[in-house]
Order: structure tokens, then C-alpha cells, then sequence
């Protein structure tokens, strides 16, 4: 049985150069008129406050919960160009993810993403022969310019020695390709941290209770600060609806008989520790449309994942035991029973698609973006990719561009005149991070564990120096939060004072992986939440 450090002794001083407290931000959020205010936190709302706040407009964004803590950090975790879309014929689509995948993993931010290859094993009965998945993964690579190496078959047994797991039985060949990988809570905040940098203003835990109009135009939106109660507003020429899920809600708020515009799609997926290492993916066909994935992430396997429609409450989303046995029945068509034992799992999770509104099947449904304007002009955009984030924030740029007498301020800079990319803050070679972590400290006293320095490498970049620097400061702050993870306890001084944290919940679910390695115990969220209260 192992038991946790104390928890670290601190003071209530901020450290070097945080961000304003959140009663300084509704100071600021209050008394200004902005260009543009995103309602929505997701990676859509994101990425749009990011590249705004690039073209030179005064940007707000906003969410009732916390950055990424919905659909945003409940995904597959990849970026990938979307294998399955090609047997539709979708080729222009895949080129397009393709591009904008190796755009993120390979200049944006390499830091955050990382090669991952893919097996597509080909069982005797299966969905698909070995010849058209061959010849897929051929074309796949190829719209991907080769740069991930080109798609091919592979022998089962050679397959079988990158993943220990993998059920040999009836199996003919398996068939290869590259995407990426990354932790998208990460990647999220980043990109919130890269808008701020750009002179965005967020505030995170803020509800919006109703929306501001003028003359029958949203001019704004009335909040509610959801960690100490204040109401307060925010005025603005143009507001954004970026509430994915919730993104009707919004819009019946403008115009109470607005229609439906998005349907739900549920997608579950388990955390399971890993019975021996993989060194890649499996992507197993179930039937003609739908992949289950079998991923190596953060040390664990992801499983999943589910795709069923939804039409209840979106904040009550979760996993059921339905989904919990699908999703281990699906995997055990190419994954061995002993890496499936429910005991494995520490961590199961739901999030929901937003698909274009219509009949049939979500596992076939496109998706893709939909921007629309409403009555009293707010802007609403749902939908899309994890892949396409920030093609979706210059989609909604030229969207606002092409508005009649589109109210921009006088410094905007047309999207299209900006660098397309921006690298997000960090940018750094993983490796080389991790390796200068060992070897220059923290000092005096014992090196960094080498897995701690490769966690810290691989979610912040060069920003992990930062951490080391506190850890070095108070040496408390080097020790680890659980003796089962890489992480430290200066992450979460770092999550309270740069990356607004507010919560257990928000420290250990999606600015550190606690919560997924099923470590979130609850003398761990008491001792988080009392440093996030010393600030």
C-alpha cells in the first residue's frame, strides 16, 4: 500500500509572471467593449479566440465549466487525416487532414503530438479483404504525401512483436499506416494559453446566464462567475456560439423558436493498464463503417469507441455498463482476453459528437462544420474534427470577414495575410527537453526521474523548464503527487497560477493524467484542492 507526501508547504503568492486573478478578469471583461466574444471553451471556441486574437480584434471567450471539459478532452486522442473516410470516396476530405495533421504534429506543435502507426489486422471473415485494405492504406499514405512512410502489409507475426496482445487466431495479414497522437486537454490549453498570448481575455467556471441585446441584436451576454458567485457582463459587436453540445441552448436564447440545427452522437472510451508495452495501434474493423481503436497512450491502452445517437441532457453524459461491455467485446476481436479484464480498467469516459441535424445512421453521418447566423446575429458553429482545429478558427475568421459591414476594429488583419503556422507556446524537441531535465536538475539535490522529465517534456515543451525552476525553488514541489505517476506537485502550482485551474477536477482530469490512470483518490483531490486554495 502506498501512501502520498505530504502536501507541499506554500505560501499564498502567485508565482512569477500568472495570469490576473479571476476578479481582476471580470474587472476587465466588464468595462471593455470587445470585437468579438466566444462563448464556449471547447477547441472550436479556442481555436476561433486564437486566430481573432491574431487578426488584431479584441477577443473575450468564456465557459460555464472549464477549458476542453467537455467533448474536448473526451476524444480519440488522435489526429488523423480519417481512414474510413475514403470508402466514400471522401479523397479531397482525407488530403485535407492529412495536411492539417502534420501541419500540428510537425510545426505547431511537436511537443504535443507524436507518430503513432497503426495496424489494421485482417482476420478470415472479416469486413474487409487483405487486397482492398492494402491498397487503401496505399492510397492513405499517399494523400498524406508518404510522409508517415508508405502503407503496406505486414506479416502477423512480425505485427505481433510491436503488440504482445494481439489475437493471432484466423489472422491473414495486417495492414500499416501512420497518424499522430496527443493528450487533447493539453493541446487545448495550449492553444488558450497561445490566444492570451495573442491578448485574448479568458475566464473559465463563467455561465452565461442570458444574452445582451441591442435593438434586436446580441450585443453581449450576462454571466455568472460559477466559483464565487458574482454576476457580471459582457459587451461586445459580435458574439460567437461555441458551445458544441449545448450550442441550441444557446441559440433558443436568442430566439426562442429556433430550431434544432445539431444532433448528439455518444462516443465512450476505457483506460486500461497495460499487461505488457505496445509499440503501436490497432485499428480493427467491426463492420463495413465502424473502427474500434486499441491505442498506447500515456503509459495505458485507450479503448473505444462507441457511436450511438443522443438526446438527453448533455451535462449528464456518461458511460454505461452497456457501453462498457461493447466496447470490451469489440476490442476482443483483435486484443487477447488478458489485456480485457474489467479489473485493468482505471478510467472510462463519454463525450459527445456534434453532427449536422437529419436522419440517419451517426456512424455515417459527415463530420463537418456548420457555421450559421441566427435572428439577432449571434454566430453559431458546431461540429467538425479535432484534426481541423484550426482550419475550423480561420473558417469562422472568414466568416466574420464576408458579414455585411462586419463589425471588426480597425487594427484587424484579414486572416488570410497571417502566418498559417503559428506555433503554439512550448514548441520544442520533446527529447532534447527531457534529456536537460536529467542531466541540469533540479539542483542541489537528486535528478529528475527520467519518466517525470519525459511527462513534463511531452505535455509542456519548453514551458516545463518553468516547473523545474518552481521544484527547484521549493525542493517539496520535485516530490510526486502519487508515487504511481510521473507527475510532480509544482504542476499543480504551475495549473493554479498559469493554466487557471480552479478545481480538483480541473488539475487532475485535464492538466495532468491522475484521473485517468485511476489516481485521483480522495486524499489526492483534498490535497490538490488545498494548494489551488492558497492563491
Amino acid at each position: 500500500m502506498t501512501t502520498l507526501q505530504s502536501v507541499p508547504a506554500l505560501g499564498t503568492h502567485p508565482a512569477r509572471g500568472s495570469h490576473p486573478s479571476r476578479a481582476e478578469t471580470r474587472e476587465q471583461l466588464s468595462k471593455a467593449t470587445y470585437d468579438l466574444l466566444v462563448i464556449g471553451g471547447g477547441i472550436l471556441g479556442i481555436s476561433t479566440a486564437w486566430h481573432a486574437a491574431q487578426s488584431g480584434l479584441r477577443v473575450a471567450l468564456v465557459d460555464a465549466g472549464d477549458f476542453a471539459g467537455a467533448t474536448s478532452s473526451a476524444s480519440s486522442k488522435l489526429l488523423h487525416g480519417g481512414l474510413r473516410y475514403l470508402q466514400t470516396g471522401a479523397v479531397k476530405l482525407v488530403a485535407e487532414n492529412h495536411f492539417e495533421r502534420r501541419a500540428v504534429s510537425r510545426l505547431v506543435a511537436p511537443h504535443l503530438a507524436n507518430p503513432l502507426t497503426f495496424y489494421l489486422p485482417v482476420y478470415k471473415g472479416g469486413p474487409h479483404g487483405a487486397a482492398k485494405l492494402g491498397a487503401g492504406v496505399f492510397a492513405y499514405s499517399a494523400l498524406s504525401a508518404f510522409g508517415d512512410g508508405v502503407g503496406h502489409l505486414l506479416s502477423p507475426a512480425r505485427a505481433q512483436q510491436d503488440v504482445p496482445e494481439l489475437r493471432t487466431e484466423n489472422l491473414k495479414a495486417v495492414a500499416v499506416y501512420g497518424d499522430d497522437q496527443m493528450n487533447d486537454a493539453r493541446m487545448a490549453l495550449m492553444t488558450v494559453r497561445a490566444a492570451v498570448e495573442a491578448g485574448a481575455v479568458v475566464l473559465n467556471h463563467a455561465e452565461v446566464t442570458g444574452l445582451r441585446f441591442t435593438r434586436g441584436r446580441v450585443t453581449g451576454a450576462e454571466l455568472k462567475d460559477r466559483t464565487s458567485g458574482d454576476e457580471f457582463g459582457v459587451d461586445a459587436r459580435l458574439v460567437l456560439n461555441a458551445t458544441g453540445p449545448w450550442v441550441d441552448h444557446l441559440r433558443r436564447m436568442e430566439d426562442q423558436n429556433a430550431a434544432p440545427s445539431i444532433r448528439l452522437s455518444k462516443g465512450a472510451h476505457l483506460v486500461l493498464k497495460r499487461t505488457s508495452p505496445w509499440k503501436a495501434a490497432l485499428a480493427t474493423p467491426i463492420d463495413k463503417y465502424r473502427i474500434t481503436f486499441a491505442l498506447p497512450w500515456e503509459d495505458m491502452l485507450l479503448l473505444g469507441t462507441t457511436d450511438e445517437e443522443y438526446e438527453g441532457d448533455p451535462g449528464e453524459v456518461a458511460v454505461t455498463e452497456k457501453d462498457i461491455t461493447q466496447i470490451l467485446d469489440e476490442a476482443a476481436f483483435s486484443v487477447r482476453d488478458q489485456q480485457l479484464d474489467r479489473d485493468l480498467i482505471t478510467y472510462a469516459f463519454a463525450g459527445l459528437r456534434v453532427l449536422p441535424g437529419g436522419p440517419g445512421d451517426t456512424a455515417k453521418a459527415k463530420r463537418e462544420t456548420v457555421v450559421t447566423e441566427g435572428k439577432g446575429g449571434m454566430l453559431s458553429v458546431a461540429g467538425g474534427k479535432w484534426t481541423t482545429f484550426r482550419h475550423i478558427g480561420r473558417t469562422v475568421m472568414k466568416k466574420l470577414e464576408s458579414l455585411p459591414g462586419h463589425p471588426l476594429g480597425e487594427d484587424f488583419e484579414p486572416i488570410s495575410r497571417l502566418p498559417r503556422k503559428l506555433p503554439l507556446p512550448g514548441i520544442a524537441n520533446p527529447r532534447a527537453v527531457a534529456h536537460r531535465l536529467v542531466v541540469d536538475g533540479p539542483a542541489p539535490g537528486p535528478r529528475m526521474a527520467p519518466d517525470t522529465a519525459k511527462h513534463l517534456a511531452t505535455h509542456y515543451g519548453s514551458l516545463a523548464f518553468d516547473i523545474a525552476r518552481l521544484a527547484n525553488e521549493n525542493p517539496e514541489l520535485g516530490r510526486r503527487v502519487h508515487p504511481d505517476a510521473p507527475e510532480i506537485w509544482a504542476q499543480v502550482v504551475y495549473a493554479r497560477d498559469h493554466e487557471w485551474a480552479e478545481t480538483a477536477d480541473d488539475v487532475l482530469r485535464r492538466r495532468t493524467t491522475l484521473t485517468i490512470r485511476g489516481l485521483a483518490t480522495d486524499e489526492v483531490r483534498g490535497k490538490v484542492q488545498d494548494l489551488l486554495d492558497k492563491k
